[in-house]
């Protein structure tokens, strides 16, 4: 029993720095970039990068009621970020804007990651039910974290084109 436990805690840290590893990896791209860079598509008739950093960072704010960590610090970017297209003519927050939102959403994302437990992260998630769970028990919080690993990479794979 005790090697299962030292090996969730090893796969939970892995997982949590490679989620890390993307995020370290979004601030100082997005950081590097000039506004101009950031105001481009990232190809013709493609996102630009201000509305791909306001997606990431909304779907990141999106994860804290999701892991049961919180409210939305910013519920307003699931509208222009998430609901709706880049060129939806909606007023989206100003660059400088947008990076505050991302450290203040990173700062709790990171309290509450830093204090979850190996096993709570193995818990469900808000988006499914306590039935489903039951059934589906790897629709857990740290899967959460996996998929928006991966969201982020791709992302990110994207908003390099603009530098």
């Amino acid at each position: 029993m005790e090697t299962n436990i030292a090996q969730l805690e090893l796969i939970t840290k892995m997982i949590l720095t490679a989620w890390d590893g993307q995020n370290s990896h979004f601030i100082k791209l997005t950081d590097s970039l000039t506004d101009a860079q950031l105001s481009k598509e990232i190809a013709p008739g493609k996102n630009t990068g201000i509305y791909l950093m306001g997606h990431l960072i909304a779907v990141s704010d999106a994860m804290l009621p999701l892991l049961k960590f919180g409210e939305k610090l910013f519920p307003d970017l699931e509208k222009v970020f998430i609901r709706n297209p880049d060129n939806s003519g909606l007023v989206k927050p100003s660059i400088a804007e947008l990076k505050n939102y991302r450290q203040a959403v990173n700062a709790k994302l990171n309290e509450h990651i830093r204090s979850t437990t190996s096993a709570q992260w193995l818990e469900r998630h808000t988006s499914i039910t306590p039935e489903d769970f039951v059934k589906e028990p790897h629709r857990n919080k740290l899967n959460i974290i996996i998929s928006r690993t991966h969201h982020m990479a791709y992302h990110l794979g994207q908003m390099v084109l603009l530098s």
